[in-house]
């Protein structure tokens, strides 16, 4: 497809062929990332069918039975005695999290997150996005253990929400779409932040110091140029069991060991070409005599070592285990956690619940006005400003489908609340909260024509 050269024709271009005019080393990445994240939102839709089947069936009391079933460990000091499901909730999920603390680092450093400006209008409409939920919640819970689930619909579920974005095609402009990955990861940096200061139980300071130890280990060890998996992954187990114990939930070991993952890459383009270059120049390519096939092997040994260190440690490691997340982790986690049994309910009663009115409202009208809003306010005291070609119906459209939350929202219900009956209506809550949110959202975005691309003043 031929690049158009008229700037106005550049809003036609399909979401992929905009990779021709935005810097590419930006925009490639975030593709990638985007088309993992819509198919692993069919897959994780696919696990929560499969749960809620699961656990409704005639067997479905098999489901809790499997998901609780006990498993223990013990060696050398080291003790482990938990469910399949707490094995999924605090392990699996702490890769899951590896991989947040990744993108919320690229993000930051090279992303859009890195300049102040870019970053205004997403994070200010994030934090209204976070708020408004949590108070719409509260106004519903004040009191009691239902009042612990203010966090519950204050999540953006990523894998879903460009799930459904991206079933629109060019009636989303690409500056829209950007806006909506850079809301969710700021919005995935205020849950992780309400998970380690809200929902940690009492501390034991002992463990809580080493589990920092193995942080400050994995730091000394990127700046001394240490390399090798062979040591991080033994500390990055070891930092993940500390801070299990410590009280602070283990997922965070994850973020933080993202977090700490350098960035950039031990050689620049330059370095790369003029070391493959001087290795090359001793080959006659025309020559008929042969090198020594040791020689060669020390020689492609090398030039493979290049390349691998001529890439950041957080593009390798999050190209490695993104697809892991998105089409296995977090599958299994919507498989262990989203199965809701109805037997013997009173389906009425459990959707006007206050919690799960609580919820259903606070995805729904609290991610859509407090978005919204929060933008509105921000544009107009020229705090920041609207992504190119996009109007104020797509950012209300983008608002109500960031109601749409699932994964966190789930796991934060996990942590909020001891009382089953009150995780279930959470859940039924998100369901619904969720279901709204997305069709209303894809709604109001499809109603935009593909060819309406004026920008607002």
């Amino acid at each position: 497809m031929a690049v158009p050269d008229q700037e106005n024709n550049r809003e036609h271009l399909t979401w992929v062929d905009s990779e021709r005019w935005l810097p590419s080393r930006f925009v490639r990445p975030l593709i990638r990332f985007i088309h993992i994240e819509s198919a692993g939102g069919v897959v994780l839709l696919v696990a929560a069918v499969v749960a809620l089947l699961w656990a409704n069936a005639p067997f479905g009391e098999s489901y809790e039975h499997f998901w609780e079933t006990h498993f223990e460990f013990s060696f050398s000091g080291i003790h482990l005695n938990e469910s399949l499901r707490e094995l999924v909730n605090d392990g699996l999920m702490a890769i899951f999290f590896f991989v947040v603390g990744l993108e919320i680092k690229r993000e930051l450093v090279t992303g859009d997150l890195r300049d102040p400006k870019a970053a205004a209008l997403p994070v200010i409409a994030a934090l209204g996005g976070m708020v408004v939920p949590a108070l719409l919640y509260i106004s519903f819970n004040g009191a009691g253990e239902a009042s612990q689930g203010w966090g519950i619909p204050m999540a953006t579920d990523i894998a879903f929400s460009v799930g459904v974005v991206s079933l629109l095609g060019r009636r989303v402009p690409v500056g829209a779409k950007l806006f909506l990955l850079a809301l969710a990861i700021v919005d995935d940096i205020g849950a992780i932040a309400v998970i380690a200061i809200f929902y940690t139980d009492a501390l034991l300071l002992g463990y809580l110091g080493a589990a920092i130890g193995g942080l400050v280990a994995v730091s000394v060890a990127n700046r001394v140029g240490i390399r090798s998996m062979v040591f991080y992954v033994p500390v990055a187990v070891a930092t993940w069991y500390c801070l299990l114990e410590s009280g602070v939930h283990a997922t965070l070991a994850g973020v933080a060991l993202g977090m700490l993952t350098p960035v950039r890459s031990m050689y620049t383009d330059r370095d790369f070409h003029q070391r493959t270059t001087r290795i090359l120049r001793r080959y006659d390519f025309d020559s008929a005599a042969p090198r020594a096939a040791e020689r060669v092997d020390q020689d492609a040994m090398e030039v493979s070592m290049i390349a691998r260190e001529s890439v950041s440690p957080l593009r390798r490691l999050e190209t490695s285990l993104h697809p892991w997340s998105s089409f296995v982790i977090v599958p299994i986690f919507a498989l262990a956690n989203a199965g809701v049994r109805f037997a013997g309910v009173d389906l009425g009663e459990a959707v006007t619940h206050p919690v799960s009115l609580g919820v259903i409202v606070g995805l729904f009208v609290g991610k859509l006005v407090g978005i919204s809003v929060f933008s509105w306010f921000a544009v107009k005291l020229r705090l920041g400003v609207l992504p190119r070609f996009t109007g104020w119906v797509h950012i209300v459209g983008l608002a109500a489908i960031a109601g749409i939350g699932f994964t966190v929202s789930l796991f934060i219900t996990g942590l909020a609340f001891d009382s089953a009956v009150l995780a279930d209506r959470a859940k039924i809550g998100i369901f619904i909260g969720s279901f709204a949110s997305g069709v209303v959202g894809y709604l109001i975005l499809r109603s935009i024509h593909p060819d309406d691309t004026s920008a607002p003043g």
